[in-house]
């Protein structure tokens, strides 16, 4: 039994985003901070996100222009980087997460924390300059946030949407008050976010298009 749906891809992008911004209130962000907040809507579902996202008025525009000079792209977790479309990177970005790299695993016994926080030593040659995203776990943010402090060269913008019910909630706001006068970054306060939220803030900037 077929039913009669939308299948074109184009006109489901189309509609997807006349919808969003009939229905969530963007008067607030300027248009690039727009463009962005109608790609997290469309990855999460709720309009409602609008109330909670925080953000430096050059987040966009440092992300945009550091992937324009080739900067990396460091992801958290897997899901982070698989939904990454590599195809819109202007410069063949890599899109890099060492989770899963040999080394990781009795790093993370070592410092007594999670892969995705011990990763971030990993970081450290290509942090100068990079994309930052975090979408999963907590433990990595409040770790950049950490190395940050030591006063290890910054990147060029952080995304953090951790999500959960223990420290996603408490690292964006160490995120905010850290970087708020020197890092630019977007956030999503409290407990939502996730790695498709994540993925969407980079696809966004990665190729500017009218949305």
């Amino acid at each position: 039994m077929t039913g009669d749906y939308l299948r074109d891809p184009k006109e489901i992008y189309r509609q997807s985003f006349s919808t969003i911004r009939r229905e969530a209130d963007l008067s607030n962000f300027t248009e690039d901070i727009a463009n962005i907040a109608v790609r997290l809507i469309h990855a999460c579902g709720m309009t409602d996100i609008v109330n909670d996202i925080i953000y430096s008025p050059d987040a966009a525009s440092s992300a945009r222009e550091a992937l324009k000079q080739g900067a990396p792209v460091l992801c958290d977790a897997r899901m982070v980087a698989e939904g990454i479309i590599s195809s819109r990177l202007p410069a063949n970005n890599e899109v890099l997460c060492w989770n899963k790299h040999p080394e990781c695993a009795p790093l993370a016994n070592k410092m007594g924390t999670t892969l995705s926080a011990a990763a971030v030593e990993f970081w450290r040659p290509q942090l100068a300059g990079a994309i930052v995203v975090v979408g999963n776990a907590p433990t990595t943010l409040f770790r950049l946030l950490e190395v940050l402090a030591e006063g290890v060269e910054p990147p060029a913008v952080i995304f953090g949407f951790p999500v959960g019910f223990v420290g996603a909630a408490e690292s964006k706001e160490l995120l905010v008050n850290q970087c708020r006068e020197s890092i630019p970054f977007m956030t999503l306060s409290g407990r939502r976010g996730g790695s498709a939220i994540a993925a969407a803030a980079v696809n966004a900037v990665a190729k500017h298009t009218e949305i």
